[in-house]
Protein backbone atom coordinates (compact mmCIF):
# COMPACT_ATOMS: atom_id res chain seq x y z
CA UNK A 1 0.00 0.00 0.00
CA UNK A 2 1.23 3.52 -1.08
CA UNK A 3 1.99 5.48 1.69
CA UNK A 4 0.63 9.38 1.80
CA UNK A 5 2.78 10.47 5.31
CA UNK A 6 4.02 14.01 5.91
CA UNK A 7 7.64 14.98 4.85
CA UNK A 8 10.66 13.40 6.59
CA UNK A 9 11.29 16.57 8.43
CA UNK A 10 7.81 15.71 11.00
CA UNK A 11 8.69 12.29 10.90
CA UNK A 12 10.85 11.67 14.52
CA UNK A 13 8.17 12.15 17.66
CA UNK A 14 8.53 11.79 21.21
CA UNK A 15 5.25 10.83 23.08
CA UNK A 16 5.29 11.26 27.04
CA UNK A 17 3.67 8.86 28.87
CA UNK A 18 2.55 5.18 28.92
CA UNK A 19 -0.27 4.77 30.14
CA UNK A 20 -3.98 4.89 27.47
CA UNK A 21 -3.18 7.88 25.70
CA UNK A 22 0.29 7.37 24.50
CA UNK A 23 0.23 3.54 23.60
CA UNK A 24 -2.33 3.95 21.79
CA UNK A 25 -0.96 7.45 19.61
CA UNK A 26 2.42 5.30 19.45
CA UNK A 27 0.48 2.33 17.92
CA UNK A 28 -1.05 4.84 15.66
CA UNK A 29 2.03 6.92 14.29
CA UNK A 30 3.60 3.74 14.23
CA UNK A 31 1.26 2.14 11.62
CA UNK A 32 1.50 5.16 9.66
CA UNK A 33 5.34 5.09 9.47
CA UNK A 34 6.49 7.56 12.22
CA UNK A 35 9.37 6.96 14.17
CA UNK A 36 8.55 7.08 17.58
CA UNK A 37 9.98 6.91 21.36
CA UNK A 38 7.55 7.03 23.91
CA UNK A 39 9.18 7.75 27.78
CA UNK A 40 7.65 6.93 30.78
CA UNK A 41 8.26 8.04 33.86
CA UNK A 42 7.70 4.52 35.76
CA UNK A 43 9.63 1.39 35.72
CA UNK A 44 7.41 -0.61 33.76
CA UNK A 45 4.02 -0.18 32.23
CA UNK A 46 1.31 -0.07 35.63
CA UNK A 47 -0.35 -3.29 36.31
CA UNK A 48 -3.77 -3.67 38.77
CA UNK A 49 -5.73 -0.68 39.28
CA UNK A 50 -9.40 0.23 39.49
CA UNK A 51 -11.59 -0.93 36.15
CA UNK A 52 -12.24 1.59 33.65
CA UNK A 53 -14.84 1.83 30.95
CA UNK A 54 -14.62 1.74 26.79
CA UNK A 55 -17.75 2.76 25.47
CA UNK A 56 -18.99 4.36 22.61
CA UNK A 57 -16.84 5.77 19.99
CA UNK A 58 -13.81 4.49 22.05
CA UNK A 59 -14.62 0.83 20.99
CA UNK A 60 -14.41 1.30 17.26
CA UNK A 61 -10.70 2.76 18.06
CA UNK A 62 -10.28 -1.00 20.12
CA UNK A 63 -11.98 -2.47 16.89
CA UNK A 64 -9.60 -0.99 14.65
CA UNK A 65 -6.58 -1.84 16.43
CA UNK A 66 -6.99 -5.46 16.64
CA UNK A 67 -7.71 -5.60 20.24
CA UNK A 68 -11.62 -6.29 20.77
CA UNK A 69 -11.31 -9.70 21.05
CA UNK A 70 -8.35 -9.36 23.71
CA UNK A 71 -10.45 -6.44 26.07
CA UNK A 72 -13.52 -8.98 25.59
CA UNK A 73 -12.06 -11.63 27.03
CA UNK A 74 -10.54 -9.19 30.25
CA UNK A 75 -13.76 -7.44 30.41
CA UNK A 76 -15.02 -8.16 34.34
CA UNK A 77 -18.65 -8.06 34.00
CA UNK A 78 -20.03 -5.96 36.94
CA UNK A 79 -23.39 -6.81 37.51
CA UNK A 80 -24.75 -4.31 40.10
CA UNK A 81 -24.16 -1.70 42.66
CA UNK A 82 -25.82 -2.01 45.93
CA UNK A 83 -26.33 1.05 47.73
CA UNK A 84 -27.00 0.78 51.61
CA UNK A 85 -27.53 4.15 54.09
CA UNK A 86 -25.57 5.66 56.74
CA UNK A 87 -27.05 2.61 58.92
CA UNK A 88 -25.95 0.47 56.67
CA UNK A 89 -29.20 -0.59 55.83
CA UNK A 90 -29.72 -1.95 51.78
CA UNK A 91 -31.55 0.87 50.00
CA UNK A 92 -31.89 -1.24 46.69
CA UNK A 93 -29.69 -1.78 43.28
CA UNK A 94 -29.11 -0.88 39.88
CA UNK A 95 -27.53 -2.58 37.24
CA UNK A 96 -24.05 -0.22 36.22
CA UNK A 97 -25.65 0.32 32.63
CA UNK A 98 -28.82 2.23 34.69
CA UNK A 99 -26.03 4.61 36.01
CA UNK A 100 -23.10 5.07 32.90
CA UNK A 101 -25.41 5.06 29.92
CA UNK A 102 -23.37 2.07 29.08
CA UNK A 103 -24.79 -0.61 26.43
CA UNK A 104 -24.62 -4.60 28.46
CA UNK A 105 -23.22 -6.88 25.86
CA UNK A 106 -21.26 -3.97 24.20
CA UNK A 107 -19.43 -1.80 26.32
CA UNK A 108 -16.12 -3.29 27.63
CA UNK A 109 -14.99 -3.23 31.47
CA UNK A 110 -11.08 -4.25 31.82
CA UNK A 111 -8.74 -3.32 34.66
CA UNK A 112 -6.65 -0.51 33.84
CA UNK A 113 -3.99 -2.62 34.23
CA UNK A 114 -4.98 -4.66 31.49
CA UNK A 115 -6.19 -2.17 29.10
CA UNK A 116 -2.05 -0.77 29.16
CA UNK A 117 -0.92 -4.03 28.84
CA UNK A 118 -2.96 -4.70 25.31
CA UNK A 119 -2.02 -1.05 24.38
CA UNK A 120 1.65 -1.92 25.32
CA UNK A 121 1.89 -5.53 23.92
CA UNK A 122 2.09 -4.82 20.20
CA UNK A 123 4.33 -2.13 20.25
CA UNK A 124 7.03 -3.59 22.66
CA UNK A 125 9.29 -4.44 19.69
CA UNK A 126 8.09 -2.02 17.48
CA UNK A 127 8.82 1.60 19.09
CA UNK A 128 11.05 2.65 21.15
CA UNK A 129 10.42 2.75 24.99
CA UNK A 130 12.10 4.75 27.91
CA UNK A 131 11.28 3.74 31.16
CA UNK A 132 12.39 5.12 34.38
CA UNK A 133 13.13 8.17 32.44
CA UNK A 134 11.45 11.81 32.29
CA UNK A 135 11.25 15.16 29.95
CA UNK A 136 13.74 17.93 32.03
CA UNK A 137 13.67 20.18 29.30
CA UNK A 138 12.44 21.19 25.73
CA UNK A 139 13.62 23.46 23.66
CA UNK A 140 11.45 24.32 20.35
CA UNK A 141 13.90 26.17 18.39
CA UNK A 142 10.66 26.03 15.61
CA UNK A 143 12.87 23.83 13.61
CA UNK A 144 12.89 20.87 16.15
CA UNK A 145 12.26 19.79 19.51
CA UNK A 146 15.37 19.83 21.83
CA UNK A 147 14.94 17.48 24.68
CA UNK A 148 16.98 16.82 27.54
CA UNK A 149 15.46 13.58 30.10
CA UNK A 150 16.37 13.66 33.41
CA UNK A 151 18.55 10.83 32.95
CA UNK A 152 20.59 13.14 31.04
CA UNK A 153 20.57 11.86 27.44
CA UNK A 154 20.10 14.65 25.25
CA UNK A 155 17.60 13.90 21.94
CA UNK A 156 16.15 15.88 19.09
CA UNK A 157 12.75 15.31 17.44
CA UNK A 158 10.27 16.63 14.99
CA UNK A 159 6.94 16.72 17.73
CA UNK A 160 6.89 15.96 21.11
CA UNK A 161 3.28 14.83 22.29
CA UNK A 162 2.13 15.38 26.19
CA UNK A 163 0.62 12.03 26.97
CA UNK A 164 1.17 12.10 30.57
CA UNK A 165 -2.12 12.76 32.88
CA UNK A 166 -3.87 15.02 34.74
CA UNK A 167 -0.36 16.75 36.08
CA UNK A 168 1.25 16.14 33.32
CA UNK A 169 4.97 17.89 32.87
CA UNK A 170 4.66 18.14 29.29
CA UNK A 171 1.90 20.56 29.85
CA UNK A 172 3.71 22.71 33.11
CA UNK A 173 6.94 22.97 30.68
CA UNK A 174 5.30 24.18 27.68
CA UNK A 175 2.69 25.84 29.06
CA UNK A 176 3.11 26.75 32.70
CA UNK A 177 1.58 26.16 35.95
CA UNK A 178 -1.35 23.49 36.21
CA UNK A 179 -3.86 26.04 38.14
CA UNK A 180 -4.53 28.06 35.18
CA UNK A 181 -5.84 25.20 33.78
CA UNK A 182 -7.05 22.93 36.31
CA UNK A 183 -10.75 22.77 37.51
CA UNK A 184 -11.37 21.40 40.91
CA UNK A 185 -14.59 19.77 41.51
CA UNK A 186 -14.86 19.90 45.25
CA UNK A 187 -14.17 15.88 45.61
CA UNK A 188 -11.44 14.51 47.34
CA UNK A 189 -10.93 10.84 46.98
CA UNK A 190 -8.82 7.75 48.18
CA UNK A 191 -8.08 4.42 46.89
CA UNK A 192 -6.78 1.06 47.70
CA UNK A 193 -7.08 -2.63 47.70
CA UNK A 194 -7.49 -4.81 50.37
CA UNK A 195 -8.65 -8.37 50.89
CA UNK A 196 -12.02 -9.77 49.75
CA UNK A 197 -13.89 -10.30 53.02
CA UNK A 198 -17.26 -8.99 51.82
CA UNK A 199 -18.74 -12.58 50.19
CA UNK A 200 -18.77 -9.95 46.88
CA UNK A 201 -18.37 -11.37 43.31
CA UNK A 202 -18.53 -8.93 40.06
CA UNK A 203 -20.24 -6.07 41.84
CA UNK A 204 -20.21 -2.68 43.84
CA UNK A 205 -21.21 -1.61 47.19
CA UNK A 206 -21.98 2.04 48.55
CA UNK A 207 -22.39 3.70 51.34
CA UNK A 208 -23.53 7.27 51.31
CA UNK A 209 -23.95 10.40 53.77
CA UNK A 210 -24.72 13.75 52.26
CA UNK A 211 -21.36 14.66 50.31
CA UNK A 212 -19.32 11.37 51.34
CA UNK A 213 -18.88 7.75 49.97
CA UNK A 214 -17.36 4.58 51.11
CA UNK A 215 -17.53 1.67 48.40
CA UNK A 216 -15.95 -1.57 47.67
CA UNK A 217 -15.49 -3.16 44.31
CA UNK A 218 -15.11 -6.52 43.36
CA UNK A 219 -13.87 -8.94 40.48
CA UNK A 220 -13.46 -12.43 40.86
CA UNK A 221 -14.74 -13.62 44.41
CA UNK A 222 -10.27 -14.77 45.48
CA UNK A 223 -8.76 -10.96 44.02
CA UNK A 224 -8.31 -8.15 46.09
CA UNK A 225 -11.40 -5.93 46.34
CA UNK A 226 -11.06 -1.96 45.39
CA UNK A 227 -11.70 0.44 48.30
CA UNK A 228 -12.86 4.08 48.05
CA UNK A 229 -13.42 6.78 50.03
CA UNK A 230 -14.42 10.14 48.88
CA UNK A 231 -16.12 13.32 50.20
CA UNK A 232 -16.51 16.95 49.33
CA UNK A 233 -14.64 19.52 50.73
CA UNK A 234 -14.36 23.59 49.75
CA UNK A 235 -10.82 23.61 48.87
CA UNK A 236 -8.35 21.52 47.72
CA UNK A 237 -6.20 19.80 50.15
CA UNK A 238 -2.69 20.54 48.59
CA UNK A 239 -1.06 20.59 52.15
CA UNK A 240 -1.62 16.61 52.31
CA UNK A 241 -0.58 15.78 48.45
CA UNK A 242 3.64 15.34 49.65
CA UNK A 243 2.11 13.38 52.79
CA UNK A 244 0.84 9.96 53.06
CA UNK A 245 0.76 10.00 56.76
CA UNK A 246 -1.42 13.69 56.56
CA UNK A 247 -3.83 11.95 53.53
CA UNK A 248 -4.43 9.38 55.52
CA UNK A 249 -5.51 11.19 58.36
CA UNK A 250 -7.54 13.67 56.76
CA UNK A 251 -9.18 11.19 55.13
CA UNK A 252 -10.27 9.53 58.31
CA UNK A 253 -11.28 12.78 59.79
CA UNK A 254 -13.75 13.03 57.32
CA UNK A 255 -15.18 8.95 58.68
CA UNK A 256 -16.82 9.10 61.96
CA UNK A 257 -19.35 6.42 61.87
CA UNK A 258 -19.16 2.90 62.93
CA UNK A 259 -21.48 1.52 60.71
CA UNK A 260 -21.31 -0.55 57.64
CA UNK A 261 -17.98 -1.31 56.49
CA UNK A 262 -16.50 1.86 56.98
CA UNK A 263 -13.81 1.07 60.02
CA UNK A 264 -12.79 -1.87 57.92
CA UNK A 265 -12.59 0.48 54.85
CA UNK A 266 -10.41 3.00 57.36
CA UNK A 267 -8.42 0.35 58.38
CA UNK A 268 -7.29 -1.20 55.38
CA UNK A 269 -6.52 2.52 54.21
CA UNK A 270 -4.02 3.29 57.19
CA UNK A 271 -2.36 -0.31 56.55
CA UNK A 272 -2.21 0.16 52.38
CA UNK A 273 0.77 0.40 50.53
CA UNK A 274 -1.08 1.09 47.15
CA UNK A 275 -3.12 4.51 48.19
CA UNK A 276 -4.35 6.61 45.80
CA UNK A 277 -4.85 9.96 47.05
CA UNK A 278 -6.06 13.19 44.65
CA UNK A 279 -8.85 15.31 44.15
CA UNK A 280 -11.84 15.06 41.09
CA UNK A 281 -10.66 17.58 38.95
CA UNK A 282 -10.89 18.01 35.15
CA UNK A 283 -8.42 20.13 32.84
CA UNK A 284 -9.68 23.20 30.40
CA UNK A 285 -7.11 24.49 28.29
CA UNK A 286 -7.88 27.24 25.53
CA UNK A 287 -5.43 25.04 22.94
CA UNK A 288 -3.80 22.03 23.20
CA UNK A 289 -0.31 23.02 21.22
CA UNK A 290 2.14 25.15 21.09
CA UNK A 291 4.61 25.06 18.07
CA UNK A 292 5.79 21.23 17.97
CA UNK A 293 4.56 20.38 20.97
CA UNK A 294 0.67 18.67 21.48
CA UNK A 295 -0.97 17.78 24.62
CA UNK A 296 -3.72 14.10 24.15
CA UNK A 297 -5.42 12.40 27.04
CA UNK A 298 -6.11 13.82 30.33
CA UNK A 299 -3.00 16.31 29.70
CA UNK A 300 -5.31 18.35 27.08
CA UNK A 301 -8.67 17.66 28.61
CA UNK A 302 -9.05 15.61 31.77
CA UNK A 303 -13.13 14.59 32.02
CA UNK A 304 -12.78 13.28 35.55
CA UNK A 305 -13.19 9.84 37.09
CA UNK A 306 -16.79 11.04 38.02
CA UNK A 307 -17.63 11.75 33.61
CA UNK A 308 -16.55 7.29 33.91
CA UNK A 309 -15.21 9.01 29.99
CA UNK A 310 -11.36 9.63 30.98
CA UNK A 311 -10.13 6.68 28.86
CA UNK A 312 -12.67 6.64 26.25
CA UNK A 313 -11.90 10.68 25.12
CA UNK A 314 -7.95 9.57 25.40
CA UNK A 315 -8.78 6.85 22.97
CA UNK A 316 -10.44 8.84 20.27
CA UNK A 317 -8.44 11.60 20.69
CA UNK A 318 -5.02 9.73 20.29
CA UNK A 319 -6.60 8.09 17.23
CA UNK A 320 -7.64 11.59 15.97
CA UNK A 321 -4.04 13.29 16.47
CA UNK A 322 -2.24 10.79 15.10
CA UNK A 323 -4.62 10.71 11.47
CA UNK A 324 -4.35 14.02 11.74
CA UNK A 325 -0.63 14.50 11.55
CA UNK A 326 -0.63 11.44 8.88
CA UNK A 327 -2.87 13.20 6.30
CA UNK A 328 -1.54 16.62 6.92
CA UNK A 329 2.32 17.74 5.81
CA UNK A 330 2.31 20.88 8.15
CA UNK A 331 1.92 19.82 12.09
CA UNK A 332 0.24 22.84 13.11
CA UNK A 333 -2.51 22.28 10.28
CA UNK A 334 -2.37 18.74 12.00
CA UNK A 335 -2.63 19.88 15.16
CA UNK A 336 -5.72 22.30 14.78
CA UNK A 337 -7.68 19.79 12.89
CA UNK A 338 -7.23 17.48 15.43
CA UNK A 339 -8.56 20.31 18.52
CA UNK A 340 -11.01 20.90 16.12
CA UNK A 341 -12.31 17.74 15.62
CA UNK A 342 -12.28 16.38 18.80
CA UNK A 343 -12.71 19.29 21.07
CA UNK A 344 -16.54 18.99 20.81
CA UNK A 345 -16.94 15.74 21.76
CA UNK A 346 -14.31 16.13 24.76
CA UNK A 347 -15.94 18.99 26.28
CA UNK A 348 -19.27 17.68 25.90
CA UNK A 349 -17.91 13.95 28.18
CA UNK A 350 -16.74 16.81 30.31
CA UNK A 351 -20.05 18.00 31.14
CA UNK A 352 -21.11 14.33 32.46
CA UNK A 353 -19.37 15.00 35.56
CA UNK A 354 -20.50 18.60 36.24
CA UNK A 355 -24.32 18.30 35.45
CA UNK A 356 -25.37 18.79 39.11
CA UNK A 357 -24.31 15.39 41.38
CA UNK A 358 -23.98 12.26 40.90
CA UNK A 359 -25.37 9.01 41.02
CA UNK A 360 -22.32 8.33 43.86
CA UNK A 361 -22.22 11.03 46.11
CA UNK A 362 -25.21 12.85 46.38
CA UNK A 363 -24.21 16.44 48.03
CA UNK A 364 -27.31 17.36 50.16
CA UNK A 365 -29.68 15.18 51.98
CA UNK A 366 -32.71 16.25 49.83
CA UNK A 367 -29.81 14.87 46.78
CA UNK A 368 -29.68 11.82 48.79
CA UNK A 369 -33.17 10.91 49.51
CA UNK A 370 -34.09 11.73 46.25
CA UNK A 371 -31.47 9.16 45.01
CA UNK A 372 -32.95 6.50 47.07
CA UNK A 373 -36.16 7.09 45.94
CA UNK A 374 -35.13 6.71 42.72
CA UNK A 375 -33.26 3.61 43.30
CA UNK A 376 -36.22 1.93 45.41
CA UNK A 377 -38.37 2.73 42.31
CA UNK A 378 -38.26 -0.89 40.42
CA UNK A 379 -37.97 0.63 37.09
CA UNK A 380 -35.53 3.63 37.79
CA UNK A 381 -37.27 5.26 35.07
CA UNK A 382 -35.62 8.91 35.64
CA UNK A 383 -32.08 7.26 35.83
CA UNK A 384 -32.82 5.10 32.54
CA UNK A 385 -33.57 8.45 31.50
CA UNK A 386 -30.34 10.28 32.01
CA UNK A 387 -28.20 7.24 31.37
CA UNK A 388 -29.86 7.55 27.61
CA UNK A 389 -28.41 10.98 27.28
CA UNK A 390 -25.45 9.92 28.71
CA UNK A 391 -25.23 7.53 26.02
CA UNK A 392 -25.94 9.64 23.16
CA UNK A 393 -22.84 11.72 24.57
CA UNK A 394 -20.77 8.60 24.61
CA UNK A 395 -21.15 8.51 20.74
CA UNK A 396 -21.37 11.90 20.03
CA UNK A 397 -17.98 11.83 17.40
CA UNK A 398 -18.08 9.49 14.35
CA UNK A 399 -14.66 8.10 13.97
CA UNK A 400 -13.12 9.60 10.88
CA UNK A 401 -11.77 7.37 8.77
CA UNK A 402 -7.52 8.10 7.94
CA UNK A 403 -7.11 4.47 5.97
CA UNK A 404 -5.82 6.85 2.93
CA UNK A 405 -2.77 7.50 5.26
CA UNK A 406 -1.56 3.72 5.71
Amino acid sequence: MTHTHPTPTARRVLVSGASIAGPTLAYWLDRYGFEVTVVEKAAAVRGGGYPIDIRGTARAVVDRMGLLSRLSEAHVDTRRITFVDAAGETVGALQPEQMTGGEAGLDLEVRRGDLADALYTPLRDRVEFLFDDSIATLDDDGEAVHVVFDSGTYRTFDLVIGADGLHSNTRRLVFGPEEPFHRYLGHVFAGFTLPNEFGLSHEAAVWNEPGRAAAVYSYEPTDPVHGFLTFLRDTPPFEAFRDPRAQRDLVTSYFPEQAWHVPRLLKAMQEADDLFFDIVSQIHMPTWSHGRVALAGDAAHATSFISGQGSSVALVGAYILAGELATHADHTEAFAAYERRLRPFAERNQALATGGGTVVTPTTREALDARNALIRDPQAARAVQRAAERRETHSALVLPDYAGAE
